[in-house]
């Protein structure tokens, strides 16, 4: 069940990510750097961060409890949103193809290493051991992935192909996740002292529900904000305004 869910949040972070980058090829300067931004936090908070954790509320390990270190589980959320931020940035502000796949590789290697980091904040009873063939198939799957986001975010304006779109994206941070996951292999040992950090609800319930406030306004944004299409048609009214201002 959890899998499902996750895997719905993730589709629901990514519509709206992308969403906001088709409002953020319509605008100039700033209000690009606005939408970018809402872009980021969409995708990367939503879309890749919470995906992650409702899963990892899924998963248990026979004969010891889990526990989350609580600024290292904060480092992986900052990581998530931060890497995204950066390769929309790189895209959003350049031209040139070259640097899709610059972006591609950054943030796909930054989401992967959040994934890791994501499960180096987990306390428990034993050793995590991974595989270095799986990890890998995660990291090539985590950089093509964020390559079609970043290429998604520049060239889909449809608002049908931004579905179709997103439960793509959403299929491809799943695999990641769970190829990750595959890769783990917890080696138990017996209990001694008490597990440090807290338990899985406690912590990620309030950020998940922080995370999700900020969402739905995000959506609230969007929705009473004009389209791609109303800004384009706004910004070249402006400037044919200015044209005859200037000419008189």
């Amino acid at each position: 069940m959890t899998a499902v869910i996750a895997y719905g949040v993730s589709v629901v972070g990514a519509v709206l990510g992308l969403l906001c980058t088709s409002r953020a090829r319509a605008t100039r300067g700033a209000g690009r750097a606005r939408w970018l931004a809402l872009a980021a936090m969409s995708i990367g908070g939503t879309g890749i961060w919470v995906m992650h954790f409702i899963a990892m509320l899924g998963s248990e390990v026979h004969g010891t409890p889990l526990r989350y270190d609580v600024p290292i589980t904060i480092l992986s959320m900052v990581l998530s949103i931060g890497v995204v931020a950066i390769g929309l940035f790189i895209v959003g502000f350049t031209t040139r193809s070259g640097w899709l796949f610059v972006g591609g590789a950054f943030t796909g290697a930054g989401v992967a290493i959040m994934h890791y980091v994501g499960m180096a904040a987990i306390n428990l009873f034993g050793e995590i051991h991974y595989d270095p063939l799986l990890v890998a198939a995660s990291v090539v799957i985590a950089v093509v992935a964020a390559t079609a986001a970043l290429w998604a975010a520049v060239n889909i304006r449809a608002f049908g192909a931004v579905i179709l779109a997103s439960f793509i994206m959403g299929i491809a941070v799943n695999g990641m996740h769970h190829v990750g996951m595959a890769a783990a292999e917890v080696m138990p040992h017996a209990a001694s002292a008490g597990l440090g950090g807290m338990n899985g609800q406690d912590l990620l319930l309030p950020l998940v529900v922080g995370i999700s406030f900020v969402t739905v306004m995000t959506l609230a944004i969007v929705a009473l904000s004009p389209n791609a299409q109303e800004i384009a048609e706004e910004r070249a009214l402006q400037a044919r305004i200015a044209r005859v201002t200037n000419f008189h």
